[in-house]
């Protein structure tokens, strides 16, 4: 390097160190000061006939005795707090003192909840990883099984074709499954994004009922689309949410599947059993609890998230997912009333609604 060059140091960011103090010391300041300004102005508006270094000195006592009952009232004003920080650290924070104070005892019912948080929260993971294990692992075997039976036996055609078809429904199965994890768990981090335009709900249906068509020929179940109607919505998110109300549909369905635009969105009902419990405790993901639906048992982790995944996009579109039970319309006759009539001798539908925004028929 030339000797006439320069080097240039970058000067460090200075950081403003600011003096940390303790709400005891705080207190105690403001004790004292309370305590010992009074005192100095009464002494130096009396101007009494003294040297001044005995004035020094008389304040100076007064001063310290300032400071000392400063120090001993604050830690008596905080006893309460550092009694719920042992607590706090000790795990042991749900027992209520007849001295706490109301401050002390909404930190106490804040603490409590947080950690009822928590507990649920470690919950809904362990049953997350759980269903993880078993509804992945197990199928994984044997489609496994399965393959080396087809690569390494002499098996006739037909068992063979038979064996491919059931390693091809158990991967579709189980890519479905992994696509509804990630979607339970993107939706549940972070908001869903749309891109909202003018769609046609009617064609969103078709499409739909285009895709659950094998499956409701092999279930015996009609799938009916009725009504029409736009709506501002992105139509490939809207369609998944459909989807998922519509396979759960006619999982549960005994003859019939009803997708259809109505004038607050789209609806899916079916002539099964309905939900076992309040949409809003179902449609939860990652549900700690198994759940039982028209005899089927469900494993823990995975019984909300197909719900959970249609509420959210719903909410992403301005609207929401609403569940209730309403009459089943005479053969051929009109659709399912709204609201629903209380006579229990009517059969019944389920019915899913997700609501938009503006629909124009």
């Amino acid at each position: 390097m030339s000797s006439g060059s320069s080097v240039i140091v970058p000067a460090r960011p200075v950081r403003s160190r600011r003096f940390r103090t303790t709400m005891r010391g705080q207190f105690t300041l403001v004790i004292f000061l309370m305590a010992f300004v009074p005192n100095l102005v009464m002494t130096v508006m009396a101007r009494p006939a003294l040297p001044s270094g005995a004035i020094i000195a008389w304040m100076v006592l007064v001063g310290a005795a300032c400071v000392l009952v400063g120090f001993f009232l604050s830690g008596a004003l905080l006893t309460p707090v550092s009694r719920l920080r042992r607590e706090v650290m000790s795990g042991r924070f749900g027992e209520v003192h007849p001295d706490d104070p109301n401050e002390i005892l909404a930190l106490r019912a804040a603490f409590s909840a947080l950690l009822e948080r928590l507990r649920t929260e470690q919950a809904r993971r362990n049953a997350f990883m759980a269903t993880l294990v078993h509804d992945l692992k197990t199928p994984l075997i044997a489609t496994g099984h399965l393959t080396k039976i087809i690569t390494t036996l002499p098996v006739p055609d037909a068992e063979r074709r038979m064996m491919g078809e059931q390693i091809q429904a158990e991967t579709t199965r189980l890519l479905a499954l992994v696509q509804q994890m990630a979607d339970a768990h993107r939706f549940e981090q972070e908001d869903v994004q749309v891109r909202l335009a003018p769609t046609d709900l009617r064609a969103v249906l078709d499409e739909v009922a285009a895709g659950i068509t094998t499956q409701a020929q092999e279930r015996g179940v009609q799938v009916r689309v009725a009504g029409h109607g736009v709506a501002a919505a992105d139509a490939p998110i809207l369609e998944r949410a459909v989807t998922n109300l519509a396979v759960n549909a006619l999982r549960y369905a005994h003859t019939q599947v009803t997708l259809e635009v109505t004038a607050s969105g789209v609806s899916v009902s079916d002539d099964g059993p309905g939900l076992p419990a309040p949409l809003d405790e179902l449609a939860q993901p990652f549900n700690a609890q198994p759940t039982t639906i028209a005899g089927q048992q469900y494993t823990s982790g995975t019984a909300g998230l197909g719900l959970f995944i249609v509420r959210r996009i719903a909410q992403a579109h301005g609207g929401d997912l609403h569940y209730d039970r309403v009459p089943a319309p005479p053969p051929d006759g009109p659709d399912p009333p709204d609201p629903p009539l209380a006579d229990p001798s009517l059969p019944t539908l389920t019915r899913f609604a997700l609501s938009l925004p503006e629909v124009q028929p």
